[in-house]
């Protein structure tokens, strides 16, 4: 085996398959190879990696493993090339940029600008982009460089979001420090096919009774709640993810183009109910660009879905799509698209029709998880025939219906049950709840159109009168303060009572106190009665039985 001697301290060029006869050698160049001694180590150039190689007194390499050593250095090697299209902004304002020059970019790719301010494919027309500013556009000027990344906009997911105020990108809000997770989720993605769901069966209780009754919600329904502004129809979706403790239930909820004031108030009321420790909130202000205002809902949703994704249930509150609709609008007519009805573009459809078929109920080889959508959309004077609410009612699975002058006369919740409606039915309630309240719909609303007769002053029959007079009771029994959630078990008791006439002895001004001393009277007294309704979950025989007996108790005592 030939080796080699090296004199000197350092060697500068070595080549490989020299051979040695005792004339000159014949140097066959294979691959230079620059040997520093830092004492008695090789450097190899092109990789930098340093490899320590034999020593001995006679200072003898041996030709085999320095080409050992060289060709570990040609395994590793590796060619990256970074290449980006660049283009310059021709103008920018208003949360939107001109570009020229990016003519491979992608539809909804990001562009990277100067000063970290990123943008998004919005336009891709023959001779520039239209881009949207996702955040301070006033930091671009004309003439600046945009480089296209290749990536889609994406936003952290996971355990690590539970808990944390954030923006639409996913940047915290809250002073609480990063977001440290290594997951992250694209904005835009396809909704679960047709083969990917399965019927929605499985309850998700609200806590409010008039809903749970009347417009059940379940597991993967997309429920629109609707009304003018100043109806309580936040009130609502608070009550509901406060509803949700300790049932591991995740909620989202989006804030778009809400007062930050607002905010900071919801916040601060999930915070003291225990419910921020298993919700996220998604805040883009009335300050906020139309830009963030935009694909916040859909931002809120890709962070819902992994927890879907992964077996686990969802609750996504969006409050609410007109607003976004309307950030939409705007951008889209800064970019020049042709405006439609009320001057909205005409994708406007597609823009929440593809935001809400990604709520589902997966079926079981995916994991079965769910994401339940209570999408919130305002109204102008009770107009639900404009263009935004039939738009969404189209798209969703049943509507809450809040009116104002329900709500001015104290009905709170404010809901018509003659146009509420959930398309899922009794499909989303427990066995109890659908025994006890299955026709209670139609009889308030036709209480209702009874209760408009009687004001005329006509003399009513005895029946007629005995029907205004439950009706009147029900009423008030359906009457729920804010940040009160009620448990299911509770509602069908104290429902069962009203429907089967246990409270038509007590004035309708007394029948929330009866209410009150009667949950008390039975979590106190008969805690075992239920108990058996809780594990059961439905009226048999003898649970009935035993539930006439202690409403009959409790009415002797009740004063």
């Amino acid at each position: 085996m030939p080796s080699v001697n090296f004199k000197p301290a350092i060697v500068t060029e070595f080549f490989l398959g020299s051979t040695f006869t005792g004339s000159a050698p014949r140097k066959i160049p294979v691959f230079s190879l620059y040997l520093f001694f830092l004492p008695f180590s090789v450097r190899i150039g092109g990789t930098g990696h340093r490899h320590k190689i034999p020593y001995n007194n006679t200072m003898k390499f041996n030709a085999d493993e320095i080409a050992s050593v060289i060709q570990k250095e040609i395994e590793q090697y590796e060619k990256k090339i970074d290449v980006r299209e660049i283009g310059r902004v021709l103008e920018v304002g208003d949360g939107i940029a001109r570009i020229y020059g990016l003519s491979g970019v992608m539809a909804g790719e990001m562009i990277e600008f100067p000063n970290s301010v990123m943008g998004l494919a919005f336009n891709l027309e023959e001779n520039s982009v239209g881009a949207i500013i996702l955040g301070d556009y006033l930091k671009l000027q004309e003439g600046d460089e945009a480089k296209t990344t290749g990536k889609l906009l994406s936003v952290p997911v996971g355990e690590a979001v539970l808990g944390r105020v954030l923006d639409p990108l996913g940047n915290p809000l809250d002073g609480k420090g990063p977001i440290v997770t290594n997951t992250y989720r694209e904005v835009e993605s396809p909704a679960p096919g047709i083969a990917d769901r399965q019927p929605v069966r499985e309850s998700l209780a609200t806590g409010i009774k008039a809903i749970d009754a009347m417009t059940p919600i379940g597991r993967g329904q997309r429920e629109l709640i609707i009304g003018d502004r100043k109806t309580g129809k936040t009130a609502i979706c608070i009550d509901t993810i406060i509803n949700q403790k300790d049932t591991g239930v995740k909620c989202f909820y989006v804030a778009v183009g809400q007062k930050d004031s607002t905010v900071a108030g919801i916040i601060e009321t999930l915070r003291q109910y225990g419910a921020m420790d298993y919700t996220t909130v998604i805040v883009a202000g009335a300050s906020s660009p139309a830009p963030l205002q935009y694909i916040a809902p859909y931002a809120g949703c890709a962070m819902a879905e992994y927890f879907m994704y992964n077996g686990q249930h969802t609750l996504a509150v969006y409050d609410d799509l007109s607003k976004q609709a309307t950030a939409y609008r705007q951008i889209s007519l800064l970019m020049r698209r042709p405006p439609g009805r009320e001057a909205f573009p005409g994708d406007i459809f597609y823009c929440h029709s593809r935001l809400l078929e990604r709520s589902a109920k997966l079926s079981d080889a995916l994991g079965g998880g769910s994401l339940t959508a209570l999408p919130i959309v305002e109204t102008l004077e009770g107009e639900v025939s404009a263009y935004i609410p039939t738009n969404v009612i189209s798209i969703t699975d049943g509507q809450i219906y809040l009116q104002p002058d329900l709500f001015f006369r104290g009905q709170r919740p404010a809901m018509n049950v003659g146009i509420s409606v959930s398309r899922v039915g009794g499909s989303a309630q427990i066995a109890a709840m659908k025994q006890v309240a299955g026709g209670m719909r139609l009889d308030m609303a036709a209480f209702r159109e009874l209760e408009a007769f009687a004001q005329l002053g006509t003399d009513l029959d005895a029946a007629t009168q005995a029907r205004l007079d439950r009706g009147y009771r029900i009423n008030e029994l359906i009457k729920q303060g804010l940040c009160k959630p009620m448990h299911v078990i509770d509602q069908v008791v104290v429902i069962y009572a009203g429907t089967h006439g246990y409270i038509d002895k007590v004035p309708a001004t007394d029948v929330l106190r009866w209410e009150e001393e009667f949950l008390s009277y039975l979590h106190g007294s008969h805690k075992a009665l239920w108990t058996k309704l809780n594990e059961r979950r439905k009226l048999d025989d003898e649970l009935t039985g035993e539930l006439e007996k202690v409403l009959e108790e409790f009415n002797k005592t009740f004063v």
